[in-house]
């Protein structure tokens, strides 16, 4: 076959549509009879009509008598009439069939006296008046669904009633996915350094069910060509659309492209997106073949956008335009020229504006498609968005869970992912979208009115106090309630064991000692400043103090992974991650919350949870908090 590779980072909608272009008319959707009882979902391949009507003979549509309308005629208050039971008048429940002869009902509750004579009725009844007609509902021969129809249970039923007992759907098309690379281990294996654990299978194979297809996943197959020949030849013998996850860059042990190219048509190799560039698209024995990177967020975003479409396509199905919003953005983001962006999202609505914050931006970062709320595009010929601009967001969850979420943006703790879990728990509200840049950054969030709440913990050095000087300072002319959360112990987190013997944080200026700090206007950063002012130590005497993390958790990663010898943190991390903790001090996280957002039902419901017992026994149980004035208001 001609060889089209094209290599000079194309748009990635010009991409899909070279693809889509050179696969015309060799994809052509396929049908498939199944049980009506079984077709949740599917897609229609043709019209369906009715094969009888419904009901399908005059039902009753009360519970009363059936008469002959002609023989009331007449009747009034002054002229009523009895009409003989058995005879002129028959009993008859709902949905019975209207007995031969009648052409109305009388309702229980309209008829004047019941005897022995009969039944007293004292006003006339129109002809069918409370009878349900042969076809009222459906009439045998009409369009029940049209082709391109998703069904779903309400469909089933009116199918059912319809006489249709096997409907004719679009075959769901066959998605195979090859997992690749000598370093991918499945889930349940026990990880050496340098494995990588095989997530990304799992969540490609969903996605395709998600989306109407049927996944397979083949054995992961290590980068030798032949094996990886095998395996892709038997995925194209078998399966409609051929995934094939990493060795799609231009790496040693990269063969996805040749494979492709080797045996069918390479379009094209990479193209101009942020996170995904080295994607492959061709075809391989006249099946589209999208050869997916295997960074995490990179496998999915690529999936949506390269994916989706080809099992939608055989489905008979166009993509859809994804559903957004217009959200303004809570800090400047910048990207570089050439590639669009897709930049994952916190969204919640703050007063009336939409607020996105940006979360991490990294292609492995799985657990940013975890806390996104949607995504936000950034194109390709602009270096990003300034802070305070509204911007579109795609969306990932639906509006009215966002409707319900609280934004925090501040200082990070561990207890803000326990009240968040707290408040779904009760049901009835979005929890917690929570931003960590700092408390500062918080503190500055809440006067450009981006966020409900700020966690902080900000040690003013003159007083000794938490937080007051700062909110006076920052925010002179908003009310603002401060609301404790908890009281955290704050100390150095070093490997088990202490291998270095570090005991005080002199012991950070000794030589060789790698420390991580937490990024500038954090609260630990703000007390490690001071602590040092304390014991005469510059920042410069420390290697690493410019080194930083916007987490707890990053700190004791850090620590744990050894990249750090040595961190400043709140014990809770040390203990998540077996770290030895060498006790500083104690300090007072507090909530600064607006006073406008007290009375708001999902604030109240946050600070029930705040105050109750079983959240606090949680808190507790992660280590190093005290909950002595937890949910107490400063005044």
């Amino acid at each position: 076959m001609e060889r089209q590779i094209y290599l000079e980072n194309k748009a990635w909608q010009e991409g899909l549509a070279l693809m889509m272009e050179k696969l015309a008319g060799r994809c052509i959707p396929k049908n498939e009879s199944v049980d009506v009882r079984s077709s949740l979902h599917r897609v229609t391949g043709a019209i369906i009509r009715a094969e009888r009507s419904s009901p399908h003979f005059a039902a009753s549509a009360m519970d009363g008598y059936a008469i002959r309308a002609q023989e009331t005629h007449g009747l009034s208050e002054r002229e009523p009439r009895w009409l003989e039971l058995g005879v002129q008048a028959i009993q008859v429940d709902t949905g019975d069939p209207i007995p031969e002869g009648m052409d109305a009902v009388v309702m229980l509750e309209d008829v004047l006296e019941l005897g022995e004579r009969g039944i007293l009725l004292q006003a006339p009844v129109v002809p069918w008046n409370n009878v349900r007609p042969v076809g009222e509902d459906i009439v045998e021969g009409e369009v029940l669904l049209p082709i391109h129809h998703r069904i779903r249970p309400q469909d089933q039923g009116a199918l059912l009633a319809a006489g249709v007992l096997e409907v004719e759907v679009r075959c769901k098309p066959k998605v195979g996915i090859l997992p690749t690379g000598d370093e991918i281990r499945p889930p349940e294996a026990l990880l050496q350094v340098g494995d990588i654990v095989d997530s990304n299978s799992t969540v490609l194979a969903s996605l395709v069910e998600e989306w109407g297809g049927s996944a397979t996943i083949w054995p992961i197959t290590p980068d030798q060509p032949k094996q990886l020949e095998e395996a892709i030849l038997k995925m194209a013998a078998s399966q409609d659309i051929l995934v094939i996850i990493a060795g799609s860059s231009q790496g040693r042990d990269d063969y996805t492209s040749q494979m492709i190219e080797k045996h069918g048509t390479l379009f094209l190799h990479g193209v101009a997106i942020k996170p995904g560039k080295p994607v492959a698209l061709g075809e391989v024995q006249g099946k589209p073949t999208v050869g997916i990177p295997g960074y995490p967020v990179s496998s999915f975003l690529t999936a949506h956008l390269f994916l989706e479409p080809w099992v939608r396509t055989l489905q008979g199905l166009s993509k859809g335009l994804p559903n957004t919003l217009e959200a303004v953005i809570s800090k400047k983001v910048f990207s570089s020229l050439g590639s669009e962006e897709f930049v994952r999202v916190k969204v919640g609505k703050v007063g009336e504006r939409w607020v996105a914050a940006p979360l991490s931006r990294g292609a492995g970062v799985t657990m940013s498609l975890v806390r996104a709320d949607g995504m936000l595009r950034v194109p390709r010929l602009q270096e990003g968005f300034h802070e305070g601009e509204t911007v579109p967001v795609e969306l990932l969850r639906p509006v009215s869970e966002l409707e319900e979420t609280l934004v925090c943006i501040g200082s990070h703790d561990l207890t803000l992912d326990v009240l968040s879990s707290h408040m779904k728990a009760r049901g009835g509200h979005g929890g917690i979208a929570s931003a960590h840049v700092g408390s500062l950054a918080g503190i500055l969030s809440l006067r450009k009115k981006e966020a409900h709440f700020a966690g902080i913990h900000l040690l003013d050095p003159d007083t000794g106090e938490y937080n007051h000087s700062y909110l006076q300072r920052f925010l002179p002319e908003r009310d603002i309630a401060l609301m404790n959360l908890v009281y955290r112990t704050q100390g150095l987190l070093v490997p088990k064991g202490n291998p270095l013997n570090i005991k005080t944080l002199v012991d950070l200026a000794r030589s060789g000692i790698r420390f991580i700090n937490r990024q500038g206007g954090s609260g630990t950063r703000v007390l490690l400043d001071y602590l040092l002012q304390k014991q005469d130590l510059g920042k410069e005497q420390i290697l690493g103090y410019d080194r930083e993390e916007f987490t707890h958790l990053g700190i004791a990663v850090a620590v744990a992974s050894g990249s750090a010898d040595v961190g400043l943190g709140i014990q809770s991390a040390a203990e998540a991650l077996g770290l030895d903790f060498i006790f500083i001090g104690e300090e007072r996280y507090d909530l600064a919350i607006p006073r406008e957002y007290l009375e708001e039902p999902r604030m109240k419901a946050m600070i029930s949870v705040i105050q109750s017992k079983a959240f606090q026994e949680d808190v507790l149980a992660l280590g190093g908090y005290d909950v002595r004035e937890t949910g107490m208001f400063y005044a």
